[in-house]
C-alpha cells in the first residue's frame, strides 16, 4: 500500500516588499498566517511529506517575487514542494522549475487552454504536472453531468470553477478530472469550494467521486479542521493525500499530531521524523 501524505498549503500573497501567508474563507476575508519561508521550514521540520504553494498575488510585480520565494525555499527545505497560482505557459512552467520547486500546479490556464497539459507532460514529464480542480456543488441532475446525491438525499453534480471560483465554467468536473488524466496530468489536487476556509471537513461526497474516477494520485483541498476529517477522506474518500492550510498555520495541531493520530486510525503514512 502507498503511505499516505500529509501537506500543508501556503497561500503566498506578494508585493514589491516580499512574501506573505495569508488564509481565508472560500478564498476571500484574507488574513496573514506569516513568512512563507519560515513556515516551510517549519512544517518540513514537523515532517511534511510535501508542500503546496499557491500564489494568489494579482500583480506582475509580485509574481517576479515569487521566483524568489521558491528559490529561497528550494534551499532550504528538503521535500518536495509545488507551486501554483498564475502559471500559464510552458515559460513559465519552466521558470518555476528552474526556480526549484519539484512540481507545478495549472488551473484556469488549462481549463482555457486544455493542449497546455499534453504539451508541459510531454516536455517536462507528467510527474511534475498537477493540475488543481476547484469544483463547487451545482443543483439538479442535467443530462450530460455525473449525478451525485448529496447528504440530504437531494441530487446534484459538481461544476469546475476557475478564477479562484470567480468564475463558473459549465464543464462536470468527474468529466474534466478523467480528460486532465487522459491529456498527461501526474496528479489532481481537488478543492471543495464550498468547504474551503470553513473547517466543517472535506466533501468526500465530490473526493470519491473523482478517486472513482481517475486512477491519478488525487489530493483532497478544503475544509480540513481537525485530523478526524482527513482521517474520513483517507477511509471514506480513498485519497492519495490531504492538504490544509488553517489548522497548521495557526497552531492548533502540528503535522506530527495529525500524523500519529492516523497512524492510531491505521491509515498507512509516511514517518519521517
Amino acid at each position: 500500500m502507498v503511505a499516505k501524505r500529509i501537506i500543508p498549503c501556503l497561500d503566498v500573497k506578494l508585493s514589491g516588499e516580499g512574501g506573505m501567508v495569508v488564509k481565508g474563507v472560500e478564498f476571500k476575508d484574507l488574513k496573514e498566517a506569516g513568512d512563507p519561508v519560515s513556515l516551510a521550514k517549519k512544517y518540513n521540520e514537523q515532517g511534511a511529506d510535501e508542500l503546496v504553494f499557491l500564489d494568489i498575488t494579482a500583480s506582475a510585480e509580485g509574481r517576479e517575487n515569487m521566483v524568489d520565494v521558491i528559490s529561497k525555499t528550494a534551499s532550504e527545505v528538503f521535500i518536495p514542494f509545488t507551486v501554483g497560482g498564475g502559471i500559464g505557459s510552458i515559460e513559465d512552467i519552466k521558470r518555476t522549475l528552474r526556480a526549484g520547486a519539484d512540481k507545478v500546479g495549472i488551473n484556469t490556464a488549462a481549463v482555457k487552454n486544455p493542449e497546455l497539459i499534453d504539451k508541459a507532460s510531454r516536455k517536462f514529464g507528467s510527474q511534475c504536472i498537477v493540475i488543481a480542480i476547484d469544483a463547487k456543488r451545482r443543483e439538479g441532475k442535467p443530462e450530460d453531468k455525473n449525478i451525485v446525491e448529496y447528504e440530504d438525499g437531494t441530487e446534484g453534480w459538481f461544476e469546475v470553477v476557475i478564477y479562484g471560483g470567480r468564475e463558473s465554467t459549465g464543464i462536470d468536473a468527474v468529466a474534466w478530472a478523467e480528460e486532465v488524466e487522459e491529456r498527461g496530468a501526474g496528479e489532481i489536487l481537488l478543492t471543495s469550494m464550498d468547504r474551503d476556509g470553513t473547517k466543517d471537513g472535506y466533501d468526500n461526497i465530490l473526493n470519491k467521486k473523482i478517486t472513482e474516477a481517475t486512477d491519478i494520485p488525487v489530493i483532497a483541498s478544503g475544509g480540513a479542521g481537525t485530523p478526524e476529517h482527513m482521517y474520513r477522506a483517507f477511509s471514506q474518500a480513498d485519497v492519495d493525500a490531504c492538504l490544509a492550510a488553517s489548522i497548521f498555520h495557526y497552531n492548533e495541531h502540528t503535522v506530527g499530531e495529525v500524523k500519529e493520530y492516523l497512524k492510531q486510525k491505521n491509515i498507512e503514512i509516511r514517518h519521517d521524523q
